[in-house]
């Protein structure tokens, strides 16, 4: 694969967090006693990456401390916060290199590294956007309904039992074609899949979605149980 970064997605206000986000950002919240960026950041340890940058917004400087003195870079989304486009497109004088991987924060993972899943899979010569999903029986946390489905070939159609879990490789030229400065990521793969770009994989392992304080038990959980089974 040519030379990629990484863009973790940590600027959400975490309102769904109730209490717990009151005096800390989501991404300081704890699972098993390791804030969530934590987890998500070791999920970078041996992938061959150009820059890790992180989006931040509410309590910035919180976890702006929190990540002092690790190799990492912070694109400040002040006084708005820029939904996961704009955050995207924002960043990329920090993120230099197309295509990047993006993933949200506040997710856990139990089984094969996604980055690594991710990258085994992508394809340049036919693939804008590769995105990873997760099928229903290997979720936790999460209780809407699905995002997707993958056809024979790979690429991804909209409606489907496959959830999204907010990791992907993407790349970045059709962010041009927006002009917004504040906008979902949607945005860009409806872009693709008028192109018939966008693809999907579905995750080996298991996801949960820590949004919410149930969340996090959920997740803790999860973690247990594989630990037992090992």
């Amino acid at each position: 694969m040519t030379e990629i970064s990484v863009m973790v997605f940590a600027a959400g206000l975490g309102r769904r967090m109730g209490a717990l986000t009151q005096d800390r950002p989501k991404p300081l919240v704890e699972v098993c006693g390791l804030p969530l960026i934590d987890h998500t950041l070791a999920l970078l340890d041996g992938i061959d990456k150009t820059h890790v940058v992180i989006n931040s917004h509410y309590k910035h400087e919180m976890l702006e401390a929190h990540l002092a003195g690790m190799s990492v870079k912070i694109s400040p989304e002040l006084p708005d916060v820029l939904e996961t486009g704009g955050g995207l497109k924002a960043a990329l004088p920090i993120l230099k290199t197309n295509p990047v991987i993006t993933l949200n924060s506040d997710a856990i993972w139990v089984g094969p590294n996604p980055l690594r899943e991710l990258i085994d899979h992508w394809d340049s010569s036919r693939m804008d956007g590769l995105l990873l999903c997760i099928p229903s029986a290997q979720k936790y946390g999460h209780k809407g309904a699905g995002d997707f489905s993958i056809d024979a070939k790979g690429a991804l159609c909209r409606q489907g039992a496959l959830v999204y879990s907010g990791t992907q490789i993407i790349k970045t030229d059709l962010l041009d074609q927006i002009d917004d400065k504040v906008f979902s990521l949607n945005r860009l793969w409806d872009i693709m899949l008028k192109k018939k770009t966008l693809f999907g994989m579905s995750y080996s392992g298991l996801w949960c979605d820590v949004g919410t304080p149930e969340g996090i038990i959920e997740a803790e959980n999860m973690i247990l149980k594989k630990t037992l089974n090992d």
